[in-house]
């Protein structure tokens, strides 16, 4: 039987005025120190919160894409990991329809788990993510 390929995802959205200019950024790892895969990707005008649901979205679909069965997502939105938790309810109409989506993608894992992690621990996801807000453009 073939290893479980597993990797852990930094991910972030920026948003340039809120709603505004706004991307997402993800930085994958599979045990290295150096990322294996990067995404920035310019999303036009948009709110913050839907950018980092967005963020977990394109990560979570490239994950699948590259078939890891194990994914440790680190994001440094607090909201984000706790509505994912089920900690904070989803109250926005359309938040709650990008958490639908992120939890249906989700279960396409072995195992999946979207964490709070400190900003400073983020850095590459918000360079990337901020990035495509600000030079609206797409890196994959």
């Amino acid at each position: 039987m073939p290893p479980t390929r597993s990797c852990e995802i930094y991910i972030d959205g920026a948003s340039r005025g809120n709603p505004g200019p706004s991307g997402v950024g993800a930085a994958f790892f599979d045990g290295g120190s150096k990322p294996v895969k990067q995404l920035s990707r310019y999303l036009g005008e948009t709110t913050n919160n839907v950018a980092e649901y967005l963020a977990l979205i394109y990560a979570l679909q490239d994950a699948l894409r590259e078939r890891y069965a194990v994914v440790m997502v680190k994001t440094d939105s607090e909201l984000l990991a706790r509505q994912l938790s089920g900690q904070y309810r989803v109250r926005d109409p359309q938040l709650r329809i990008l958490h639908d989506l992120a939890a249906h993608l989700i279960e396409g894992f072995d195992r999946c788990a979207v964490t709070h992690v400190p900003r400073t621990q983020n850095r590459l996801a918000d360079r990337l993510a901020g990035q495509a807000a600000d030079h609206r453009v797409d890196q994959r």
